[in-house]
């Protein structure tokens, strides 16, 4: 039951906190809670095996019997960094968000713990229908955290990211329930297990648009796509970021965007090889625009907090690229940037937050000079934005260079045009360094009414295990990749026959399917 304790237990937490009575002690309960829950994770790592590509710790029972709908979850090493990094970001927002959030604070801490289970639900869910509730149940507690503590126009950005995210969901949905139906036909009984979906044969011909596994793949492609966000469907993100209070910014950069790429690599590749494989291009080219594009618009932004939102887009093209290029390179550092970008891109939304908290501005003009009064800021601020470009012996390197090699051996011409976006990503974050801690001194660090302050002990804990993962993931990546090999080899040599076989081939050993 270790993965339904760490799927439920936030949801247990959020009830808890709803009608805990006493507003004193809330923050300080809220945090307990998240610690508690980062600590049961980690104990997947103690029952997991890395030499094993098969599902593991696996937890099964009919929940709808009559339309074969199971409470089916299951972890593998595709999914295991990004639950382990839901439940590490949690207890960092809450530590940050100690004097930012300072309204309906309790419901601030339910709506987050929510958001949690639902994420992590996403993560692990191997039923369709199970999936579909845990993917639509975080934009729930989303819509409120923009809405509620958001800025100014919270309520324009809350309504697009609810109306785009639910535009590709229902096309999802029906994908979903036709899939069902297929397995009815092929097999006699209706389900909607993943490893049912894959026993069913899905025409596909090669050269048109309208067959069956094209139809599905792009049905279930645009809610990923829509999710991560790819563009030109990535509108809504920018407004969403700057909108959005930073523990909002956290979450939502550092693990909800990548519900879209993970879902690409569970369901869209091993379910629909063919048009994958046929459509590949067609992905290959909107993840280098997204890289550009990002790039090129981030460097043009006022606001410091929207060049990083737009500097999201251009990370993001680069995971598109390595899980569209279907090889063990590209895989294996899509994963790893997804791992990257939570880290490096969550902590300078927390870093802005911080500094917004003392001038309560975002422009970049108004800035200037300030690694003279916050040299503890500037030094953090610093090693991020290294990481943030991708410098060697941090972790966004590995990353990149994993992506680009996986691209070159595959689609070279492709690698050509996304290796321009780490030049223009190194361009816009070093341009914004310097007018922010080195330019002439702006109105708001030269205010001596309102003298600036350093960072103080709750923030730079705070940030102290971001920065250490920095480091840890540049200078040792194997500690984290050796976990991915096995998962990521298997699918890219098995594609559709990827938990097919396992299925077919039980081993009991602590689950039904662990080796």
């Amino acid at each position: 039951m270790l993965l339904s304790t760490v799927i439920l237990l936030p949801l247990v937490f959020a009830v808890f906190i709803a009608f805990w009575p006493q507003q004193r002690t809330l923050r300080h309960l809220a945090l307990g809670f998240s610690l508690i829950e980062f600590l049961i994770s980690l104990m997947i790592l103690n029952e997991f095996d890395p030499g094993s590509a098969r599902l593991q710790l696996v937890e099964k029972f009919t929940w709808i019997e009559r339309f074969g709908i199971q409470y089916f979850v299951g972890i593998d090493g595709i999914s295991l960094w990004l639950v382990l990094l839901t439940t590490f970001l949690t207890p960092i927002i809450i530590l940050a968000s100690w004097t930012s959030i300072d309204t309906k604070v309790k419901g601030f801490h339910s709506c987050l713990f929510l958001l949690q289970t639902a994420m992590i639900g996403t993560f692990l869910s191997m039923d369709a229908i199970l999936f579909y509730v845990f993917w639509e149940l975080s934009l729930i507690p989303m819509y409120f955290m923009v809405g509620i503590w958001g800025g100014a126009r919270r309520i324009y950005a809350t309504i697009k990211f609810f109306i785009f995210t639910m535009a590709g969901s229902v096309l999802m949905l029906v994908a979903i329930i036709y899939m069902m139906y297929l397995t009815q036909q092929a097999t006699g009984v209706m389900s909607s297990s993943l490893l049912e979906f894959y026993k069913v044969k899905i025409p596909f011909v090669a050269g048109t648009f309208m067959n069956q596994q094209t139809l599905l793949f792009f049905a279930f492609s645009l809610a990923f796509a829509i999710k991560v966000p790819i563009w030109p469907v990535h509108t809504w993100l920018p407004d969403a970021h700057v909108e959005a209070p930073t523990p909002g910014s956290v979450i939502l950069a550092g693990v909800m965007l990548k519900m879209g790429t993970y879902c690409f690599l569970r369901w869209v590749i091993p379910l629909f090889p063919d048009a994958t494989e046929y459509w590949s291009w067609l992905f290959l080219s909107l993840g280098v625009i997204g890289i550009i594009y990002g790039a090129l618009v981030a460097m043009i932004q006022p606001d410091i907090k929207k060049l990083v939102a737009y500097s999201s887009v251009s990370h993001m093209g680069y995971i598109i690229l390595g899980l569209f290029v279907m090889n063990q390179y590209g895989i294996t550092g899509a994963i790893y940037q997804m791992l990257n970008h939570g880290v490096s891109t969550g902590a300078l939304f927390l870093l802005i937050g911080m500094i917004y908290e003392r001038t309560h501005s975002r422009e970049i003009s108004k800035y200037g000079g300030l690694a003279s009064v916050l040299p503890i800021f500037t030094i953090f601020f610093f090693i991020i934005t290294l990481s943030s470009i991708a410098v060697p012996l941090t972790n966004g390197f590995i990353g990149e260079y994993l992506i680009l090699l996986g691209t070159f051996k595959a689609a070279p011409v492709y690698a050509y045009f996304a290796v321009t976006g780490v030049v223009l990503g190194a361009a816009y974050m070093l341009w914004m360094f310097k007018r922010v801690f080195f330019g002439e001194k702006g109105e708001l660090v030269k205010d001596d009414h309102h003298p600036l302050h350093d960072l103080n002990l709750r923030e730079i804990v705070v940030m102290a295990p971001l920065l250490i993962l920095v480091f840890w993931m540049g200078l040792l990546p194997n500690h984290f990749l050796n976990w991915t090999k096995s998962s990521v080899d298997h699918l890219v040599n098995n594609k559709n026959k990827y938990y097919l076989e396992i299925h077919e081939n039980k081993v009991a050993k602590g689950s039904e399917y662990a080796n």
